[in-house]
C-alpha cells in the first residue's frame, strides 16, 4: 500500500498561559505545549486546526 504523506504544521508557543481560562491552558497542553518558546510539529487534522484556532493569540504557526 502506498503511504500517504500527511501535512504537518510547526507550532511555537509565544504567549503565556498565565491569567488565561482553564480551557485555553488545557488546549495548550493537548497540543503538547506547556512552556514558553516550546515548539512541536503536529499533523494538520481538522481537530488540531480547531485547537490552534482557539489559542491562536498564544501561538506562532508555520507550515
Amino acid at each position: 500500500m502506498a503511504q500517504e504523506k500527511t501535512k504537518t504544521i510547526k507550532i511555537t508557543q509565544t504567549g503565556s498561559p498565565i491569567r488565561r481560562h482553564k480551557t485555553q491552558r488545557a488546549t495548550l497542553v493537548g497540543l503538547g505545549l506547556n512552556k514558553m518558546h516550546r515548539t512541536v510539529e503536529v499533523e494538520a487534522t481538522p481537530e488540531v486546526l480547531g485547537q490552534v484556532r482557539k489559542v491562536a493569540h498564544l501561538l506562532k504557526v508555520e507550515d
